[in-house]
């Protein structure tokens, strides 16, 4: 089970803002912690995939159910 550090609840807004609030939450957890971003918009998926390839941050796993989507990125840096 994941411990989550911080849960941004972005459902309702489009792409790119659930990544910028992800940007600027990522600084305020400690390296290892977890947060987990609700998202509604579909483009979010690759976007968060390029953004943690691009920012080096682990995406532990992305889950999609009836149009919400759950990501977990470990903050690793």
């Amino acid at each position: 089970m994941k411990q989550i550090a911080k849960t941004i609840d972005a459902r309702g807004l489009s792409c790119p803002m659930p990544i910028v609030k992800l940007a600027q939450a990522i600084k305020e957890v400690e390296i290892g912690g977890v947060i987990e971003v609700l998202a509604s918009d579909p483009s979010f998926i690759p976007d968060v995939e390029a953004w943690c390839r691009k920012t080096e941050q682990i995406l532990l796993e992305v889950i999609e159910e009836m149009g919400l989507i759950k990501a977990y990125i470990k903050r690793n840096k």
